[in-house]
């Protein structure tokens, strides 16, 4: 029996998550009838979208020990340096040149140096031994005043239709934000479960002294875990951008905090070394089904920051216990 009882106890704990989605799921189809449609599941899938590919990078910094609080504002700037690209390009007029950009270019210098910037603050964290929660702090602020500075404080906007297209348009019936958070799943779940830096990445969160000691190089993974982690983040930036047909200087406010939820709710420890990139995905669900439901319920936005942070919270919470008897 006690066998048994701990088993069940194991796999209750095991799919908490995706049982916590199923009864939020239940409860606001029964308060709200235009929660269960077709429309508004799409709509939840491409809001979860970006979410997804931030918290994505995030499960692999959190799973070292580590955390990143710069990514709403990486998000920002590395959107407004792809509209801006885009729209005006890049001009030299001592030498009267001017260097236009195709939209893959525009993308891939914005995510460029989205990794850029997450190789930054890993090199503090790992050179100069600064927490990683100091360090994406001032990173934090440092993008956002970057983003400002691009834009002069005003918008980018009017990039044109292909541009949009990558937020806005679907591909069989489903949204291309999500085809890109599915792709990126998919590789990051490849790269934790199948290749030796997955493997470093839960070493490190789960003792870092004995994975330096079994010859693991630390600050080389942490380095190119930020790095990623910063990426994802230019990502989000580029579908939100795209999205908005906007890049605003404000874009991304509060996005880490989301994004630190989803993988809090989706079972992974804030002390790392424990937790996957799928449980991650089903609390990015949760955090966007839970914001959805309350706009359908009418409830106040200022409630429905206090009932988020009462879920994080109670994650926490739940995450701790479970530490505590194991």
């Amino acid at each position: 029996m006690t066998a048994t009882a701990a088993t069940y106890n194991k796999n209750i704990k095991r799919f908490q998550s995706v049982i916590a989605l199923l009864v939020l799921c239940i409860v606001l189809s029964l308060r709200t009838d235009q929660f269960f449609t077709a429309a508004n599941g799409l709509n939840v899938l491409r809001q979860v979208a970006v979410n997804v590919c931030i918290a994505t990078g995030m499960t692999l910094i959190v799973l070292t020990g580590g955390i990143d609080l710069s990514v709403g504002s990486v998000l920002a700037l590395c959107g407004a340096i792809t509209a801006g690209l885009l729209k005006n390009g890049i001009q030299f007029p001592s030498a009267d040149l001017y260097v236009g950009f195709t939209i893959l270019g525009a993308v891939l210098a914005g995510v460029i140096i989205g990794s850029l910037l997450g190789l930054f603050n890993g090199f503090t964290i790992t050179t100069f031994k600064v927490p990683p929660f100091v360090a994406t702090l001032a990173m934090l602020t440092i993008a956002r005043g970057f983003t400002m500075l691009y834009t002069g404080g005003h918008p980018i906007s009017n990039l044109g239709n292909g541009f949009a297209k990558i937020g806005t348009g679907s591909f069989i019936g489903i949204p291309v934000p999500v085809w890109i958070a599915a792709a990126i799943v998919l590789l990051a779940v490849f790269i934790t479960q199948q290749t030796k830096l997955g493997r470093y990445i839960y070493a490190i969160g789960g003792n870092e002294i004995a994975a330096k000691l079994s010859g693991i190089r630390i600050n080389r993974v942490k380095l190119i875990v930020y790095s990623i982690g910063a990426a994802l983040a230019a990502v989000g930036g580029v579908i939100v951008t795209s999205r908005l047909d906007s890049a605003q200087p404000s874009a991304g406010i509060s996005y880490e905090l989301d994004a630190i939820a989803a993988v809090v709710i989706g079972g992974t420890s804030l002390n790392g070394g424990k937790g996957t990139v799928w449980g991650t995905v089903i609390g990015a669900i949760i955090i966007g089904v839970l914001n959805n439901g309350l706009v359908l319920l009418d409830v106040s936005p200022f409630w429905q920051q206090v009932v988020k942070g009462g879920v994080i919270l109670l994650a926490v919470i739940i995450d701790k216990l479970g530490e505590k008897k194991e």
